[in-house]
């Protein structure tokens, strides 16, 4: 099925709204597309053309974003390389992805061996492109890595189809208003940040886009009465929380919660503070959230990811698996059939996720299905540890994960950044009252920090590599 260019659908429904607010700069939509059209006549005087494979190396800044857009107007298939990945992690995915150009900000230059460098672009001169008026829904959109939370990253194809179903998908559940704004701190190279880029277009809402998580500057758009969502992970969530007392602007009413689930603690604080939490979940893989909880339940449903979002269905499998299926999941993986094939059964996603549903249909997250820990026979979940855990004010942040045993076949470790009150004996103390005795760690090692991805999930495989080593 072809569809019109949405940018260019955009600029003729409503020329004259916002489409982009950057370093407190406003610009409407008719401004963002002429913009893009020069830089897509740069890139077209570059040599990029349609259905070719083009990776784009930068930050959450102005020219990033016009640059995702001036490909998708060419028709070009966008790779987004994570930018804190290494050299050697970002050369594996160019040449896995058989890529043509690589366009990158300068300031992240040495990160590849040759590209376009964000100012030669600028100073190429222009030559008047072939623009897409239209695009078949199949067509591939971007190429997104798996963060490699599980091993060796994947190429995860999306089509415009599946961006579209996506934005279309949050809407029923979550609504629209003529004040709606959402304010995009996550990674524009991440779909969670994307996937903001696509709705923006299709709804035509405002992106307040910031280069960094800046919880102090957050706090004060959220105060502001311009914003009226915000995607955050839970780190992202515990340090607005820290920031202040109360809830924000009466206009913020959705605060959406991606990449794992929130404690008990936090989801509490939330609800006390009347902040309109919203937890969701999703994947690379399904082009952002797909299971949603409705607003109205999301105070009643504490702890819950929600429902599918229409038309998306979940169910679970026998043996726990949460399985999707919905037009905004991914065909498949690029140039790698094998895990395609390994990805679906029977027409379902599997997603390597644990959960089950309640008795209304409501979808609980309960661990990735390779971070679960098997000790004696018995089913150890992390995150069931960590909520324990966390519970310990000394503690700022945890991750558990498990350690081969000669003796039970894996035990739990505790890996955590703490503050200068902590004592160890008390920590296992807290543990003893609130976890049975084969869930309680066999060692707590403090670190500095722990290693997480772009979007700020935890990475247990690097810490699980410490004990392979």
């Amino acid at each position: 099925m072809d569809m019109t260019n949405w940018l260019q659908k955009r600029v003729r429904l409503s020329p004259k709204e916002t489409a982009l607010v950057f370093e407190g700069k406003e610009e409407t939509f008719e401004e963002i597309n002429q913009a893009v059209e020069i830089l897509a006549g740069k890139l077209f005087a570059r040599g990029i053309r349609k259905d070719q494979m083009i990776a784009l190396l930068g930050k959450n800044d102005r020219m990033t974003f016009l640059l995702i857009h001036a490909l998708q107007q060419l028709g070009a298939v966008t790779l987004f390389l994570n930018n804190r990945l290494t050299k050697k992690e970002i050369a594996f995915q160019l040449m896995n992805a058989e890529v043509k150009e690589v366009i990158v900000a300068d300031s992240l230059e040495d990160k590849i061996t040759t590209g376009i460098r964000y100012t030669e672009l600028q100073e190429t001169e222009y030559e008047k492109p072939e623009l897409l008026e239209t695009w078949d829904l199949t067509r591939v959109s971007s190429i997104m890595y798996t963060s490699g939370t599980t091993g060796k990253p994947k190429g995860v194809i999306q089509t415009y189809e599946n961006h579209w179903w996506s934005a279309v998908s949050s809407v029923l559940n979550l609504g629209l208003t003529e004040k709606d704004s959402w304010l995009c701190a996550v990674p524009i190279f991440h779909i969670s940040g994307l996937s903001i880029m696509m709705r923006s277009i299709i709804y035509g809402i405002p992106v307040y886009l910031e280069e960094h998580f800046d919880e102090a500057k957050i706090t004060q758009l959220l105060e502001s009465g311009h914003v009226s969502t915000i995607s955050v992970v839970t780190s992202m969530l515990e340090r607005l929380l820290k920031m202040k007392e109360g809830s924000y602007h009466p206009n913020v009413r959705t605060v959406l919660l991606g990449g794992g689930p929130a404690s008990k603690t936090v989801l509490e604080i939330c609800k006390q503070r009347d902040i309109p939490l919203v937890q969701s979940f999703g994947m690379t893989e399904t082009a952002s959230q797909i299971v949603t909880l409705p607003p109205k339940d999301a105070l009643n449903k504490i702890g819950s990811s929600g429902k599918a979002l229409f038309p998306a269905e979940v169910k679970i499998a026998d043996d726990g698996e949460i399985l999707l299926k919905g037009p905004s999941i991914t065909p498949g993986y690029l140039n790698n059939e094998e895990a395609t094939n390994a990805a679906f059964t029977d027409g379902w996603f599997k997603t390597g996720d644990i959960g089950y549903l309640d008795d209304d249909g409501f979808l609980f997250v309960l661990e990735r299905r390779s971070d679960l820990i098997i000790s004696g026979g018995e089913n150890i979940y992390p995150t069931e540890i960590e909520h324990v855990i966390t519970s310990y004010g000394a503690v700022k942040e945890v991750a558990v994960v498990g350690k081969p045993d000669d003796k039970w076949g894996s035990v739990p470790v505790a890996y955590v950044v703490v503050d200068e009150v902590f004592k160890e004996a008390e920590l296992f103390g807290i543990c003893e009252t609130n976890l049975a005795s084969y869930k309680i760690p066999k060692q707590i090692v403090i670190v500095d920090k722990l290693p997480k991805t772009a979007s700020g999930k935890i990475q247990r495989n690097k810490l699980k590599e410490r004990h392979s080593k």
